[in-house]
């Protein structure tokens, strides 16, 4: 049997981050960092083995105390039931295996060890992908993926309980930039490392008149009040913990002590079959 083709060339994204690292931007990374410290600030537990996975290992080498930084990688370089905290750092987004990346997290935590992922949703750069999209329908007649696809929140929160998490939770937030011009935030997304590697993008560049096509589409659909295009960012972080006995279990069906309409005060009114 063949083997179902990757959703993305990790080559190509290797490429990608090694030539964002000479001039890099990385405000995202940035923002999820600071994100990810108040979220553990809240948390009632003092952690001391923490790992945070990630491609860009200068923004995080600091983020913890004792952290150790693992590449992102297929394979993570992880051992079974080391750490208290494991962190997976904006990038699972650019993962072929998303659930395994997360088992893999799993099996790295300690018993009621937490695991917190930060990654881009669907809602990021909706605006360039249906810029490009309209602009090479109009002049080609074509359409081929020019931004990368990203999950959208319901089905990444249900990945937790696919890899084994308990008490998984999933929350987004939005951010919106904005850029002088189009060309100025492809240039960002250059120095973020976050160019198009889907392994069935074209392999040749742009062609002049749907990239120019393009950007008119965009500036004329999404400028604001100054004159700037703006751009989405959606920022989903999800948060899971390895099984432990110590962590509040369902109630057996049945065996609640108390009617639901009893304290709600109201009458219950039975379903027919």
């Amino acid at each position: 049997m063949s083997e179902t083709p990757a959703l993305f060339d990790r080559t190509a994204l290797a490429r990608h981050r090694e030539r964002a690292r000479s001039n890099p931007a990385l405000f995202l990374h940035e923002e999820a960092r600071a994100d990810m410290q108040d979220r553990l600030s809240l948390v009632n537990k003092t952690f001391r083995a923490p790992a945070i996975v990630t491609p860009f290992p200068d923004v995080w080498r600091d983020a913890l105390p004792n952290a150790r930084i693992v590449p992102d990688a297929d394979v993570l370089d992880l051992q079974e039931s080391t750490h208290d905290v494991v962190v997976h750092a904006m990038a699972l987004h650019w993962a072929n295996d998303p659930v395994g990346q997360l088992i893999q997290c799993r099996r790295a935590l300690k018993p009621d060890g937490l695991l917190l992922v930060q990654l881009l949703g669907g809602q990021t750069l909706q605006e360039l992908r249906a810029a490009l999209g309209q602009a090479e329908i109009e002049i080609t007649g074509g359409l081929s993926p020019r931004v990368a696809p990203m999950g959208e929140i319901r089905d990444l929160g249900a990945l937790l309980q696919r890899a084994g998490l308990a008490l998984p939770v999933a929350d987004s937030a939005v951010l919106t930039t904005s850029y002088q011009t189009p060309l100025h935030l492809m240039h960002d997304l250059r120095a973020m490392g976050e160019t198009n590697a889907v392994s069935s993008r074209l392999k040749t560049a742009t062609r002049r008149d749907v990239l120019l096509r393009a950007m008119e589409l965009y500036a004329d659909a999404y400028s604001d009040d100054a004159g700037r295009v703006t751009a989405t960012f959606e920022m989903i972080t999800l948060t899971g913990w390895a099984p432990d006995a110590s962590q509040p279990q369902p109630l057996r069906p049945g065996s609640a002590a108390q009617r639901l309409a009893d304290a709600l005060n109201t009458v219950e009114t039975p379903l027919k079959d």
